[in-house]
């Protein structure tokens, strides 16, 4: 298997991803867990932006890193941690062991993935590279999504105000 950059930048890209995503849920602190998460969404950005998404990498960049990522940490700050010696990382030989066994894990499934896929999908369809565009999702979903559009739109809708009539009657 030739390795180009495209190749090596995937695998660069996913292994960061997968190990942002076990150390943020592997963190105690909650601010830990949040910077892991942030670098995940722009591994998984990149991702996109190799397959030629970038309408969905830009997407995942500005919904997900910015405005979610802004209301976890908003609420991260609001929580009143009081005993921060809890949140302090002590390794143990359990520890230690689990990430071997995960690295070795990792390790069988990507020999595993590089001789089963080897030479399997080397062309793309010629449609392949319109599909992440911003013109062809427009198309087809105002087009032959557009019953689930609106369903979806009417939906949020429905939970804005009901979330508007809770809060109303919590503050009254």
């Amino acid at each position: 298997m030739i390795l180009k950059l495209e190749t090596i930048l995937f695998i660069v890209f996913s292994a960061a991803a997968v190990f942002t995503a076990i150390m943020m849920i592997t963190r105690r602190n909650p601010v830990a867990s949040a910077v892991y998460l942030i670098v995940n969404f722009a591994m998984v950005s990149g991702i996109y932006l190799l397959l030629k998404a970038q309408f969905i990498a830009i997407i995942q960049v500005l919904v997900y890193m910015g405005a979610i990522m802004v209301l976890f940490l908003f609420v991260i700050m609001l929580l009143n941690l009081k005993d921060e010696r809890k949140l302090s990382e002590n390794f143990t030989y359990t520890k230690i062991t689990a990430v071997l066994f995960s690295i070795a894990l990792l390790g069988l499934m990507s020999v595993t993935i590089w001789f089963g896929f080897d030479k399997k999908y080397s062309e793309l369809n010629m449609n392949a590279e319109n599909i992440g565009k911003a013109e062809f999702l427009g198309k087809e979903l105002f087009t032959t999504y557009s019953f689930p559009v609106l369903v979806v739109g009417i939906l949020l809708t429905a939970a804005i105000i009901g979330a508007v009539v809770l809060a109303k009657k919590k503050f009254e």
